[in-house]
């Protein structure tokens, strides 16, 4: 079986690792590694997809992963990668999102058998005693230091306050924590925890002597300099109520065309060649590949049946026949009387969220770009009403790629 350090070279995971030779010399055998997921909100988004992604690719190569949630940790708040401190989280929101985040992570790892392990770190973290844990393991840390790690340094321009400033210890501590009561030797995550990670493996060596290891994946951006992840709504999320199947279809299908290989290679299990194959296309057939993409990473986060009837949708709408729409296809439902007296165009665009206020429906329509049953809308305040119903439902799209089903309810 292929090392899955060259797995995750060829693919493209690598940003830093602590040694190359003895990370590759450690994987030829079976390990345990874990990585961190601070349960920030109800549902994990596609930021976090890389790191899930190489948990996967871990144990499919018969490592075994261990993903913590961080219960623990989002008491005290990250500071990497933010100018400003994170809100304070009580326990019971935090509880609650680490559920959803455990039933997410369940799609991409499987947890039967021992295969891998699920913990949270409030099960060690919460009961620590304050000056036990200041003699024991914060006397091994030195300021000096901390402050040149990276999440440090930026914050100390706008201001780094002291429950942030221990988060690094506790990260350190859990992966001390895991070394000891479940031989973990290796953490990895985003390229922002280095400095955690550099400080878990001295903790280690100067409690326990033995040497364990890190890596990380870079931050991914699009070739157009966009955070992964982001779109005209927000984040892409991992949960279907947050961003639906068949929009978390759309964001990758609309992926830029020199883009297409290198997600392909990070988020789906294609085998290279065929990566390569795809990557290849050029022209107007590279939309097989990005259907590849969309399909294959659509099938690992909701399932076979949700990609399928995403696929169908997107097939129903872009190529020109949408008598007959797929459930999958975003819909708003309006009360009749609304339809019944009839709504300008510019007003129902901005309530369905096609567009994000008036003024914008209005730009838009202006430009073009508003369209009504696959028809352009030739004026801002054009009244749609009970008369534009096709088959029970009328059909708005904004640009080429935005759509939306209003139905009677």
């Amino acid at each position: 079986m292929q090392n899955t350090f060259d797995i995750f070279e060829e693919r493209g995971f690598f940003e830093q690792v602590t040694d190359r030779d003895l990370v590759r010399d450690l994987l030829e055998s079976p390990t345990t590694c874990y990585i961190g997921f601070d349960p920030t909100a109800k549902s994990l988004h596609l930021g976090n997809l890389v790191p899930i992604m190489s948990l996967a690719h871990m144990q499919r190569a018969g490592h075994r992963p261990i993903a913590v949630v961080g219960g623990g940790t989002t008491l005290v708040g990250d500071p990497s990668g933010k100018t400003e401190m994170r809100p304070v989280m009580t326990r019971e929101e935090i509880e609650k999102n680490a559920d959803g985040i455990k039933e997410q992570l369940s799609r991409f790892i499987d947890f039967s058998d021992g295969k891998a392990i699920m913990v949270n770190n409030a099960d060690w973290l919460v009961e620590l005693n304050y000056i036990d844990f200041l003699r024991d393991i914060g006397r091994h840390f030195s300021v000096n230091r901390m402050l040149t790690a990276e999440s440090y340094k930026a914050r100390l321009k706008t201001g780094l306050n002291f429950i942030e400033f221990n988060y690094m210890l506790l990260q350190a501590y859990d992966f001390w924590y895991l070394f000891k009561h479940y031989d973990c030797r290796i953490q990895m995550g985003g390229n922002d925890q280095w400095g955690n990670i550099l400080a878990g493996a001295d903790l280690t060596r100067r409690l326990e002597g033995e040497t364990i290891h890190g890596l990380t994946f870079p931050l991914i951006t699009t070739s157009s300099g966009i955070k992964m992840g982001k779109t005209h709504k927000g984040a892409v999320w991992l949960d279907a109520e947050l961003t639906s199947p068949y929009d978390y279809y759309q964001y990758w299908i609309n992926q830029e065309d020199k883009d297409v290989a290198r997600f392909l290679a990070l988020y789906t299990f294609l085998p290279m060649d065929e990566i390569r194959r795809l990557g290849a296309i050029e022209g107007a057939d590279i939309r097989q590949a990005k259907e590849a993409l969309a399909y294959e990473a659509t099938k690992l986060c909701h399932g076979q049946q949700e990609a399928e009837k995403a696929k169908t949708a997107a097939q129903q709408l872009f190529g020109g026949d949408s008598s007959q729409l797929s459930e999958s296809v975003p819909s708003y439902a309006l009360d009749a009387g609304e339809l019944d007296h009839g709504t300008p165009a510019y007003i129902l665009l901005e309530k369905t969220g096609l567009c994000g206020t008036r003024s914008e429906a209005r730009r838009l329509i202006s430009q073009g770009g508003g369209y009504i049953n696959n028809r352009k809308i030739e004026s801002f305040d054009r009244i749609i009403d009970l008369k534009d119903m096709v088959d029970d439902s009328i059909l708005l799209r904004a640009g080429k790629k935005r759509y939306i089903k209003i139905t009677i309810q």
